[in-house]
């Protein structure tokens, strides 16, 4: 197994050169090794109860909230990633992002549905209204933040929900970002927010909330430097026209892959009750508008914004979803002003303008986020079934 693991590695990263550092099998096998043994033992561990009920029996009751496939996942590839540190950087960084495409790899295929979207789009907001509404619906514990299959570890009733960009998955399975096979088959709900809202937002993570190797793994500008929120939100790799390819790559994708409900930030934020009511129903969970209201109450803007200010939220089942960077600077909190529409506040008349026109010749109209379908003043037609 791990001789057969380390061989696909190796034709992932021909690159490397053996001839300064220890043969093939003596880099990956040892590594490997380490990582089967970390699986099965999660997979052991996973299973194991106490007298039939659903409490973990290793570890503390927040590292079994997080889930021991998070956890050993998260272990094993930094271990792996240590033992190989005599590699050139773009070799590390290319395992790396092979590593976490096979982890979402595996949580795309085990998931009762995704929830995909680009970064800043209202996915913390969504994730804290579930896991209100799942604590209300199966009668669990106060501010326990659903992350893939903790929940359901507490109740086989609630859904493994996999919430993520696909960030890495090519890396693994070989699939640019041209096609969505890997996702054909799936329950998807695809969350849009403009794409200028997002790249705005998008800066200000970069620049106050995200962690320099972070940076370093996903080509954003590097760690200190000084760009401006113009020059980022221009940027090919990170700003508007990578949010852009982004979303465009989904609408054009969505057709073939089965079950994909769109909803748009906009929407939640006019009628977070609503679209919330749609997605439950999508996903196979529908609730009772008290249950709704409650979960939309507690996501209010003003009650996240104190939650994370008082880190209410347990930070092994949270990651850093809710938690400020700083609490002086209220550019650094996760939950920063979720105004819709802000982004013409950061720029002045002639960036607005090239901004505005790069949504307009680029992104397609399906969305409602270009200037033709603003003016025809019709809903946008959003792709994929369930959305009407």
């Amino acid at each position: 197994m791990a001789l057969d693991a380390a061989a696909e590695i190796g034709q992932k990263f021909r690159g490397i050169d053996y001839r300064d550092c220890r043969r093939d099998a003596t880099v990956f096998v040892a590594p490997i090794d380490a990582y089967n043994a970390m699986q099965i033992a999660m997979n052991q561990r996973q299973t194991a109860r106490v007298g039939g009920g659903r409490k973990m029996r290793f570890g503390s009751s927040q590292i079994a909230s997080l889930g021991y496939p998070a956890v050993w996942e998260s272990l094993s590839r930094y271990a792996i990633l240590g033992s190989l540190f005599f590699l050139p950087y773009p070799r590390r960084k290319a395992i790396d992002r092979w590593f976490r495409g096979r982890g979402e790899y595996r949580k795309i295929n085990q998931a009762d549905w995704l929830l995909l979207s680009w970064g800043k789009s209202g996915r913390t907001w969504l994730r804290v209204m579930l896991s209100r509404f799942y604590q209300l619906r199966f009668g669990l514990e106060k501010n326990r933040m659903l992350g893939f299959d903790n929940l359901h570890r507490m109740n086989n009733d609630i859904p493994k929900v996999f919430f993520t960009h696909g960030n890495y998955l090519r890396d693994y399975t070989g699939h640019g970002y041209d096609t969505k096979v890997d996702f054909h088959g799936k329950r998807i709900v695809f969350l849009a927010r403009d794409p200028r809202d997002v790249a705005v937002s998008q800066f200000f993570q970069w620049k106050y909330r995200m962690r320099p190797p972070k940076k370093r793994l996903n080509d954003y500008p590097p760690h200190g430097e000084d760009v401006g929120i113009f020059d980022f939100m221009m940027n090919e790799e990170q700003g508007l026209p990578r949010v852009i390819s982004y979303f465009n790559g989904w609408l054009r994708g969505i057709p073939d892959i089965g079950e994909v409900l769109v909803v748009r930030y906009e929407d939640m934020r006019s009628d977070p009750g609503s679209v919330l009511t749609s997605i439950l129903e999508f996903t196979g969970t529908p609730g009772s508008p008290e249950q709704v209201a409650d979960a939309v109450e507690f996501a209010a803007y003003e009650n996240l914004k104190k939650m994370e200010e008082k880190k209410s939220f347990s930070l092994l089942s949270t990651g850093w979803r809710l938690v400020p960077g700083d609490k002086k600077n209220p550019d650094s909190f996760k939950v920063r002003r979720a105004k819709v529409g802000g982004y013409v506040d950061y720029f002045d008349e002639d960036q607005l303008l090239q901004i505005d026109t790069m949504v307009d010749e680029n992104l397609l109209p399906q969305l409602g986020y270009t200037s033709a379908e603003k003016d025809s003043k019709h809903a946008p037609a959003l792709a994929g079934e369930g959305a009407d």
